[in-house]
């Protein structure tokens, strides 16, 4: 697999930790040139770039506050036109704040997770395809959430849901170019954010068939092989990747 991305360039938002770093990687791994974006942890995205350049790709950091549209078009641009153009576009930036409805004193979660989780994607999406070969692929990285639920999390799992119809949408919009967009629908997944070891490890897995939290190279896995031409027949759809945490 290590040439099955190879002359492809990539840009993956919020590439700097957990499941965006192991997708940069991955890609690296398997051929792509790879662009990402962070919102504040410099060293962190240096590291992943240094990983990128290690595997012999063109690696670059960019720092956009995904609910920034101005921060995220203008990271999208300085992307395509540093690696001539884009293939391949991943938005994993995202933020998560349970928050249980009785008690929310204000919006400002509401629209923090908004600004990110969906407004990110869009302005990134709206940004990227002018920059889109023929034949692209988008992926998004949502959450089972868009349609499970679990306490607190009903303005991140709206969130969610949103952007899995903004992808079915833009499948459609974007078929003649044979630019398909899917999404990657992630449960519980081992990262500094939510550790397997975590505060909700004793209520999550109960509900993972497989009775333990996912890996992020097991979700990269799977976004390599949607930027792969294997995932050639593939788009508007929404993948589950949780271990049974939904069946």
């Amino acid at each position: 697999m290590a040439d099955r991305l190879a002359g492809k360039t990539a840009l993956v938002t919020g590439g700097s930790r957990g499941i965006g770093a192991a997708i940069a990687r991955r890609l690296a791994a398997d051929g792509a040139d790879v662009t990402i974006t962070y919102a504040g942890n410099a060293t962190a995205a240096a590291e992943v770039v240094a990983a990128i350049t290690a595997a012999g790709r063109r690696g670059r950091a960019i720092q956009a506050d995904a609910a920034d549209g101005g921060a995220v078009r203008a990271a999208v641009v300085e992307a395509a036109e540093a690696l001539g153009g884009l293939d391949i576009l991943i938005h994993n930036a995202g933020v998560a704040d349970m928050q249980p409805i009785d008690q929310v004193t204000d919006d400002a979660s509401f629209t923090r997770q908004f600004g990110v989780n969906v407004a990110g994607v869009f302005n990134g999406t709206a940004a990227a395809v002018p920059h889109l070969r023929d034949g692209g692929r988008i992926v998004i990285i949502g959450s089972v959430s868009s349609h499970t639920a679990f306490g607190g999390d009903a303005i991140y799992g709206a969130t969610k849901a949103a952007v899995a119809g903004l992808a079915r949408g833009w499948a459609r919009d974007l078929a003649a170019r044979n630019i398909l967009v899917n999404v990657i629908q992630p449960g519980p997944v081992d990262t500094d954010m939510n550790p397997a070891d975590g505060a909700f490890s004793d209520l999550v897995l109960p509900r993972v068939a497989l009775a333990r939290y996912g890996r992020v190279d097991e979700i990269a896995g799977v976004a390599a092989f949607l930027a792969s031409d294997d995932a050639s027949y593939i788009t508007g759809a929404t993948l589950d990747v949780d271990g049974g945490y939904s069946i």
